[in-house]
């Protein structure tokens, strides 16, 4: 099998220049698709039978809570690399990515509230889902403390790596928490397995905003990890270089 690709990614000029070509289209597609999920969504998808127009806060809520849990298993797998292959643009990763999925989960456990203080009739409640998001969001917190806290770069890598490694096993607990435990969380909207349960006029708008989030975190994400790159690497020809040519474009 040829790794060559693999391998290419500890490359921070090749990074630089690959990321370049795709931050464009994914900014374009971030936009549309979440222009198009809110307004088909908020204004065209029919009331829920039962919670009324209430119900609409998902198309918020549940792609954030989806992306949130993603995040941090990109952060996991950010933290192998890592620890294993000692890429160093696994940190830039993984340290650029965490305050994303931080915003992303207290999104989802804000909006959550808003749902839960008409549905519930209390703005929190100490659920197995709930809680277990909680711990997330702490583990985000953990991750851009150490980062901060530690001064050493390759010492701060290694223990932001072992902590998301560590912290990943909360996702599963995340996912099957309103299996494991009689919850008033309702079941997951999304099963890869199983048909929806909400009719294709309102679950297709949510995929579509699903889709939005993650192009706009891929989008943010590249855009955070190009101008670490450029701090990192700032006294490299190459970064000296790419600086020349934008001044040069500038004047």
């Amino acid at each position: 099998m040829n790794w060559t690709w693999f391998h290419k990614w500890g490359s921070p000029k090749w990074f630089y220049e690959m990321s370049g070509r795709w931050l464009f289209w994914l900014a374009i597609a971030a936009a549309s698709l979440l222009a198009v999920g809110l307004v088909w969504g908020l204004a065209f998808a029919p009331p829920d039978y039962q919670q009324g127009n209430s119900f609409r806060i998902i198309y918020i809520h549940v792609p954030a809570a989806i992306l949130a849990q993603s995040c941090y298993m990109m952060l996991a797998v950010a933290g192998v690399v890592g620890l294993v292959w000692k890429m160093k643009l696994a940190d830039v990763a993984l340290q650029q990515a965490a305050p994303i999925g931080a915003w992303m989960t207290f999104l989802a456990l804000l909006t959550g509230a808003i749902w839960g203080k008409p549905t519930w009739g209390s703005w929190w409640v100490w659920d197995a889902r709930l809680t277990s998001m909680l711990i997330l969001l702490f583990l985000y917190f953990g991750i851009i403390a150490l980062g901060q806290a530690i001064t050493n770069r390759d010492s701060a890598a290694k223990a932001c790596a072992v902590l998301a490694v560590v912290g990943v096993v909360n996702i599963p607990i995340i996912k099957y928490s309103v299996e494991w435990w009689n919850t008033l969380h309702q079941p997951a909207t999304f099963k890869l397995t199983e048909k929806p349960a909400m009719p294709p006029e309102m679950w297709l708008p949510l995929l579509v905003m699903v889709l939005g989030f993650y192009c706009f975190f891929a989008a943010v994400l590249l855009v955070r990890m190009r101008l670490e790159v450029l701090k990192r690497e700032s006294r490299s020809s190459w970064v000296k270089a790419e600086i020349g040519k934008q001044l040069g474009g500038v004047k």
